[in-house]
């Protein structure tokens, strides 16, 4: 009868084992489970979110030529600047459609120039050196005249992206990005004063 009795002790603690395997197996997969869950929330909090690149116009401006009449009132003025496409907030790329920036003159187009297309790196900036000719010969307006005698110049430039940021190769999200920024250009100095990007 001692055999039996050793039997049965083995097979239970045979059963013993195998259900603490099984326990700490179910223990192992939980906190796998559990790991999976903070990395993927992370991720999706994080890396995976996607945020609006921004657009904007450089305020290092400088003139080839501004001249100006309050009589006519008129003014026409050449100057190189840069535009600026800013993806810092994303990891990943942003591709770009061509697009162009107006300047305008109370709510009046005295400029365009063109955006070509193309691609910023995640994590990163880039800036595009312009050209910028506007003029107003095409448009009269009564308040032009006094102020241009004040001697501050207000202008906007509008403009708007529109692409795709590619995250992790797999996910693509379109993006669009306007570019609303108000420039006071000191008149008499022939120099930007302020620049003001929404």
């Amino acid at each position: 009868m001692a055999w039996k009795t050793n039997d049965a002790e083995s097979l239970q603690s045979s059963d013993e084992l195998k259900r603490q395997k099984k326990i700490k197996m179910a223990i192992y997969i939980t906190i796998f489970v559990v790991f999976q869950i903070i990395v993927i929330t992370t991720m999706s909090l994080t890396v995976m979110k996607v945020k609006t690149p921004k657009f904007r116009l450089g305020s290092n401006i400088n003139f080839q030529s501004f001249e100006s009449v309050p009589a006519t009132p008129s003014f026409d003025m050449k100057f190189t600047t840069q535009i600026r496409i800013k993806n810092s907030a994303n990891w990943g790329s942003y591709k770009f459609n061509a697009a162009n920036v107006t300047f305008q003159y109370q709510g009046a187009t005295v400029g365009v120039i063109d955006i070509a297309k193309g691609k910023v790196g995640w994590l990163s900036t880039i800036k595009r050196d312009v050209e910028v000719s506007l003029s107003s010969s095409a448009i009269t307006f009564s308040n032009l005249g006094s102020e241009l005698s004040s001697g501050v110049l207000t202008l906007n430039s509008v403009g708007r992206l529109n692409g795709k940021v590619a995250i992790m190769f797999i996910m693509k999200k379109k993006k669009a990005t306007n570019m609303n920024c108000t420039i006071a250009f000191d008149v008499a100095a022939k120099t930007l004063k302020s620049l003001e990007c929404k």
